[in-house]
């Protein structure tokens, strides 16, 4: 792990408190397993201010590109519930994939628990959207 924990944001550690927070139907022991094991790290991570956040770190509406030895390099966005979207590469925070990835940095490699089994994510690429559209607003091009 590259910062020694997991770093999250002040401003989402509520929202993702929450999230694991409401009841879930728990469709499988991996998910319930994905749930108990980010609520951990949670309780251990840093939470810092947002313009302390370094920029590859995974967080809300980042787009993430991972590769496993699996399957060849995938991309995609993680975002709320509500915004899911697998034929649009939206994959929510609460999925197992999500739940394994949230807070972990460009270059880790994550062992986690999924349905097909136990497998080693390896984080090839992160990018902030967020900062991408904040830009964008305050840009005068």
């Amino acid at each position: 792990m590259k910062y020694g924990k997991l770093l999250i944001s002040k401003k989402e550690l509520p929202i993702i408190r929450e999230l694991l927070a409401k009841p879930i139907a728990m469709r499988d022991v991996h998910y319930a397993k994905s749930l108990t094991k980010l609520s951990h790290e949670l309780e251990q991570a840093d939470a810092l201010e947002e313009e302390m956040m370094p920029l590859n770190i995974i967080r809300l509406n980042s787009i993430v590109t991972i590769s496993t030895s699996q399957s060849a390099n995938k991309t995609f966005q993680l975002v709320m519930p509500g915004k899911s979207d697998i034929g649009q590469n939206m994959l929510s925070i609460l999925t197992p994939m999500g739940l394994a990835l949230y807070g972990y940095a460009e270059g880790d490699q994550v062992i986690w628990e999924f349905p097909s089994g136990i497998n080693t994510i390896k984080i090839i690429k992160v990018e902030q959207v967020q900062l991408v559209n904040e830009f964008m607003e305050n840009s005068s091009i």
